[in-house]
């Protein structure tokens, strides 16, 4: 598994592979209970045992973007819910200046979803 995030970080050209190491840096820095692993070929956030995010580009840009399990329980306007149901989807332009705040924002608000959720 560990050779599959490799993969997924290392095999990226530039730009987006500093983007998603960035990404993936800012995630794991909120809290310590954030693990990462893959899932359906991606790198995938789990608090606990429950993904709440996961990293990916779009298919048609390249752009990168962090996709949030429950997005549909945020109500951010940076968030795009294009025709999912259920999540929602933050993308990232790799050639600016992250919106670090508003990232971090993001990710606090969705664990908190999970952090408030009975067992």
């Amino acid at each position: 598994m560990l050779d599959m995030l490799s993969d997924f970080y290392l095999n990226k050209t530039e730009p987006q592979k500093s983007c998603f190491l960035a990404l993936r840096s800012i995630i794991l820095a909120q809290d310590n209970n954030i693990s990462e692993t893959v899932k359906y070929g991606m790198p995938c956030f789990c608090y606990g045992k429950k993904a709440f995010c996961y990293l990916w580009n779009d298919n048609k840009t390249g752009e990168p973007y962090i996709l949030m399990v429950e997005g549909k329980l945020l109500s951010y306007p940076q968030l795009e819910q294009g025709k999912r149901s259920r999540m929602k989807i933050l993308r990232i332009n790799p050639s600016m200046d992250f919106p670090i705040e508003t990232i971090r924002l993001i990710i606090n608000a969705a664990l908190d979803i999970y952090k408030n959720k009975k067992p």
